[in-house]
Parts: structure tokens; sequence; C-alpha cells
């Protein structure tokens, strides 16, 4: 990766990782989320379960739904997704039935993660779209967020 495409994803992280802490003020898991076409923010998400009493409200599913209605199509081609989490296999899922061009996350999930940990869905044999994707941006950053909000729920 040049070091252009690597300054620009750090700032695209730096924002998700404030998406995130918006979720952590409500109480949220602090997860952010935003999805990028044509180098300009199509839309935003952050965890919202616990406030929309919906299992389903993970920050990458909010920031997908809101694209699909911005562009009026659920197939999000040519677009990039920040997150600050490697996806669970729900929000893989759905990155491949949008399907997103380009993932990136910032922490890795080694008991969870479906992109390269519990499942390897990004490299599936069975899934007719790949997702490129690049995990550890800002790694720290967003593992730090998350670390911090659990010990204080402790």
């Amino acid at each position: 990766m040049d070091v252009n495409a690597a300054r620009i994803d750090n700032a695209w992280m730096q924002y998700a990782l404030r998406l995130a802490q918006r979720a952590e003020e409500r109480g949220e898991v602090p997860i952010g989320a935003l999805l990028i076409k044509d180098e300009q923010c199509l839309a935003e998400g952050w965890n919202q379960c616990i406030g929309l009493h919906d299992p389903t409200a993970h920050a990458e599913l909010v920031a997908l739904r809101e694209a699909g209605r911005v562009l009026e199509n659920y197939r999000l081609l040519d677009t990039t997704l920040y997150v600050t989490l490697e996806p669970c296999v729900m929000c893989m899922g759905a990155l491949m039935h949008a399907r997103v061009k380009r993932l990136v996350f910032g922490a890795y999930d080694p008991k969870r993660g479906a992109v390269c940990h519990a499942l390897q869905l990004a490299e599936a044999p069975f899934l007719n779209h790949k997702v490129n994707w690049q995990g550890g941006v800002l790694e720290a950053e967003c593992a730090q967020l998350l670390k911090a909000f659990f010990q204080q729920r402790r």
C-alpha cells in the first residue's frame, strides 16, 4: 500500500473512531463505521443495538442501510466500508450481499471476527463476491477504546 493510500485510510478510520465514541456516549459498545464512495462519506453508523432494541443495529449495518437509502439501491458498488472492529458473520454477510468493494477495519476480533479469524468469509469459495480487505488500521486506538469500555462495565 502506498503512503498516500495509508494516509487516507488512517484519516477515515479516525472518523470511524469518532463515531465509535458516539456509541459509547449512548452506552453502546463503541464501534463506528462509515461507507465511502468517490472519496466522499456516503453514510455513517455506530452501534445502536441497545437504544433501538435491535440486535441487527451494528455500526456496519446502520451505515449500509443509510447508504442504500441515499443511493436508492441495495447494491453499494465501488464503495469502501471503514469500521473500528473486524466484522461479525452477520455484517460480513451484508457486505457481500451489498457488493461492497473494499473493507478496512481497525481492531482484530479473534473470537468472533468473520473476515480472517473465527471465519474467513472474505475468502469463502461458496460466495460469489469477494471483498478486498485491510485490517489493523489504527489497530491500537480501536482496540483500546473497546478495552476501556469493557473494563468500565466490569
